[in-house]
């Protein structure tokens, strides 16, 4: 069968009518680009941003027809609310009455939006985000030896690449194929060393580039969170992206964190990226549990040498200056580098090592934070 194509969807979606009921969605031109990798499709449907709810089943139709498909294994579709996309938003009837420069500010209180509820993930007692402020500095590593030293010290756990563009767990876990489907809908997992896993690396061929805008990639993180069959979980690890964007305010906004671990390198220039994570999850009022600090030094092979070759101490003194909890040292060695190439986590691989225990240590320190850190509702983020 020949592969789907561009042409063949948007021929497909225009039997979709848009919320004029008149014409279609792709003569209105809410469609965006479609990209297609391996028989699934994505794009986004452009909305008013006032209408964004009401139109869901627009969303859904669309997704529908385009699964109904030959050749299509599935599809991610996702809402982009625009303002600019419709008419503004009625003003407040007071504020109509009143002639401009003479409004009554003392009679007239705007509406505040809603507070944002944060919904869970069936069946996991505690999410924790892994994050660093820039990328290089060995995140997703220590996310993985974090795991599965939550793993090692008695708790269920899985783990969520939070990575859209740039999705590493399958090749850190050593994890090949395609998840399987529970009615079409529902992911299960893939799995190894005990832990079960979740990443968009399982989805798309690795060389693929994910060129999405934001509310796609909002929309796919949710999916892979709240659509995965994770089963009964004590914790689940998200290995966020590097940076403080699009993903980092989605899982702040929409999902109910325990919180955050920090991973920084002890030189000033990743620490001050650390302090940029650091106040972004304050912002936004998710609990930071404390910091790790990668690469705190070298241990030569041949002699056992330590040399403190990126600085030493820089993060744990940070973690002291502005009263953060210190989780602990993790030192560069080749064993991290190789066992991390080869897929198979130093945790995993050499579970009695030093290195090995130093994660269990950040993980039992990590553990006792969440514990001991009340739960706090969510943020209000505006956007006008």
């Amino acid at each position: 069968m020949a592969d789907i194509t561009k042409e063949q969807v948007l021929e497909t979606l225009k039997t979709v009518r848009g919320p004029d009921l008149e014409h279609n969605i792709v003569e209105l031109g809410m469609v965006s680009d479609v990209f297609i990798s391996d028989g699934k499709v994505y794009f986004s449907i452009t909305v008013p941003a006032e209408r964004a709810k009401e139109l869901e089943p627009l969303r859904l139709a669309a997704e529908r027809v385009i699964k109904e498909m030959p050749g299509v294994k599935g599809a991610l579709v996702a809402l982009t609310a625009d303002k600019k996309a419709g008419a503004a938003a009625p003003r407040p009837a007071a504020a109509q009455s009143a002639p401009r420069g003479h409004e009554h500010p003392h009679t007239h209180t705007p509406q505040q939006p809603p507070r944002a509820a944060k919904i869970g993930v069936p069946g996991v007692k505690a999410i924790i985000a892994v994050a660093s402020g820039k990328g290089g500095v060995g995140k997703s590593t220590t996310a993985v030896n974090l795991a599965l030293g939550l793993l090692a010290n008695g708790l269920r756990v899985g783990i969520l690449d939070a990575d859209i563009y740039g999705p590493s767990m399958p090749r850190l876990l050593k994890i090949s194929g395609r998840p399987t489907q529970i009615d079409g809908r529902i992911i299960n997992p893939m799995e190894n060393y005990g832990l079960k896993v979740m990443s968009m690396g399982f989805l798309v061929e690795e060389e693929t580039a994910m060129i999405w805008r934001g509310p796609m990639v909002q929309s796919a993180l949710l999916q892979m969170l709240r659509e995965v069959a994770w089963g009964e979980l004590d914790v689940l690890v998200v290995d966020m992206p590097p940076g403080t964007g699009d993903v980092q305010l989605t899982m702040a906004q929409q999902v109910p964190l325990a919180g955050a671990v920090i991973v920084s390198t002890p030189q000033d220039l990743a620490l001050i990226d650390a302090r940029k994570g650091l106040n972004m999850f304050r912002k936004v009022e998710v609990p930071v549990l404390g910091i790790v600090e990668n690469m705190s030094y070298f241990i030569a092979p041949d002699t056992g040498a330590r040399y403190d070759i990126f600085g030493h101490g820089g993060a744990r003194r940070e973690a002291e200056r502005i009263g953060m909890p210190f989780l602990g040292e993790v030192p560069l060695t080749m064993g991290i580098r190789e066992t991390s190439d080869a897929g198979t986590p130093l945790v995993a691989a050499e579970p009695n090592g030093v290195v090995a225990n130093i994660y269990r240590e950040i993980a039992a320190n990590v553990w006792k934070q969440v514990a001991d850190t009340p739960q706090r509702a969510a943020p209000s983020i505006v956007f006008e």
